[in-house]
């Protein structure tokens, strides 16, 4: 069974395994912690059975006006069963009354986050790749 819970308290490093799939240079279980607990916003999937964490988004915002969404994860072989719409759908729910919320996405997934009333638009954007695992 999921569930969803809205803080990462809880979870230990030992639990965030196998995310980051394709990066050329991921961030460690350490600095995925990092990433969990310094966010605004963040809402992971638990897999009771497996006690591991199977999906997460994250959040920053001001609490006033605008968000941003810089990650949503879903595991391989947790996908294509709803739990990444759920994530959204509930990051979504907290931010909602705010002004915008944000995030980039490839042109492929344009039509996932259509679902949520979001909708294509021009941004601009900063990649360090050199700095892409988060580590100092």
């Amino acid at each position: 069974m999921i569930r969803y819970i809205d803080s990462a308290d809880d979870i230990t490093e030992e639990q965030l395994d196998g995310f980051f799939v394709g990066w050329p240079d991921p961030p460690s279980r350490e600095t995925h912690m990092r990433i969990l607990q310094g966010s605004s916003v963040v809402v992971l999937a638990i897999d009771d059975a497996e006690s591991s964490v199977v999906g997460f988004v994250t959040a920053v915002t001001d609490g006033v006006l605008a968000a941003y969404v810089p990650l949503l994860e879903v595991l391989p072989e947790y996908q294509r069963r709803g739990i990444g719409v759920e994530l959204v759908r509930r990051v979504m729910e907290r931010l909602d009354g705010l002004y915008m919320v944000d995030l980039l996405c490839d042109p492929n997934m344009d039509a996932f986050y259509s679902r949520f009333g979001m909708k294509p638009a021009h941004a601009m954007a900063v990649r360090r790749y050199e700095r892409q695992s988060g580590a100092d």
